[in-house]
């Protein structure tokens, strides 16, 4: 086997050849498909700090590629111990050439088991989530030793109504309200705007340590890429609230958000910028808009019930986990046992 910039899991196993890249010099082109799964957001996550991405591509005995799947490892200081956090996010379940002969299910059997292998020892635990169905590899994830958790997502269909059509008429009002008094939602295109965009994500999940947020590298690199764009609400040139949004496949999906709601309550920053968002994306073409963690399926839940006001669709869904401690695994799964 010549020596590329690349690692490799198992060579060969009915004729496929399973590769794991850590570095985009040298990979070959990849196929077309999820951003989530890109060379693109790979590239992002090799120079951002704090992160490190993991590409399996699978190729037949020809070289051509089947499909491939990227994972990334997250680094995580905490206060208490054990001070550093290190797992694996998974957004979805890859990109496949739908006409290779070959069954999705045993491509990502393939993937999945080599990547869970590869990190097995040098993660806390793996998560897997978006996938495309609520059932997808449910089989395969199993026999790998994830065990599920009922998660719940939402989507706002843009490709039929117009969003005003999907609120209420009270919604409505709220909005024209804050527009009309100066609250307006710009496309971050500069340093200073950028770095009032920082500041508050920041601040705002400061106290909220479940929720990842990367290095400021990881959102310049989004912001001048083709695929993203960051977003900040602002009144009377104070930014009261600020959003990263991807896009992929005809979808818009809102990834990073964060508002300054107590301090401006009577424009309902928080709103203001879904709403300005999602009209962006309605504007631009996209098919759907997807919001990228609504939290545990609670009875419960503010944040879940804040986006359904804008008229979306709740589905449920499961969300994987892996820990690579088996008595810690074995226990959980347990907990979460349906």
């Amino acid at each position: 086997m010549k020596s590329v910039p690349k690692k490799t899991y198992f060579c060969t196993m009915n004729q496929l050849i399973t590769t794991i890249y850590t570095k985009s010099k040298g990979m070959p082109t990849l196929r077309q498909g999820s951003y989530f799964h890109s060379q693109e957001l790979m590239e992002v996550c090799e120079t951002a700090p704090r992160q490190r991405p993991y590409m399996v591509v699978i190729n037949d005995e020809s070289g051509r590629e089947l499909c491939h799947m990227l994972g990334i490892v997250r680094y995580r200081t905490l206060i208490l111990p054990p001070f550093l956090l290190i797992h694996c996010r998974i957004l979805g379940e890859g990109v496949y050439d739908e006409d290779c002969g070959y069954k999705k299910d045993e491509l990502f059997d393939r993937m999945l088991s080599a990547l869970t292998h590869k990190l097995n020892k040098r993660v806390l635990f793996m998560e897997m989530s978006n996938l495309g169905t609520k059932m997808f590899g449910y089989k395969v994830l199993r026999e790998n030793g994830y065990y599920p958790v009922n998660w719940m997502s939402i989507h706002n269909s843009l490709h039929r109504h117009a969003p005003e059509e999907r609120i209420t008429p009270k919604l409505q009002k709220r909005i024209d309200h804050a527009h009309e008094r100066g609250a307006r939602t710009e496309i971050v295109s500069n340093e200073h705007d950028f770095k009032a965009f920082s500041k508050l994500l920041r601040k705002h999940h400061i106290l909220k340590p479940k929720r990842y947020i990367p290095d400021d590298i990881f959102f310049r690199e989004l912001m001048e890429g083709q695929n993203g764009n960051l977003f900040v609400t602002k009144y009377h040139e104070k930014v009261i609230a600020c959003a990263a949004c991807v896009y992929s496949q005809g979808d818009a999906y809102l990834w990073y958000s964060a508002f300054r709601r107590k301090t401006f309550h009577a424009l309902h920053p928080d709103t203001i910028v879904v709403w300005d968002v999602m009209k962006h994306a309605y504007n631009e073409g996209y098919q759907h808009m997807r919001f990228m963690d609504v939290g545990l399926p609670f009875h419960k839940n503010p944040y879940r019930e804040f986006i359904l006001r804008f008229g979306g669709k709740e589905q449920s869904t499961y969300r994987w986990f892996r820990f690579s401690i088996r008595w810690v695994n074995k226990l959980l799964a347990w907990i979460y046992r349906e």
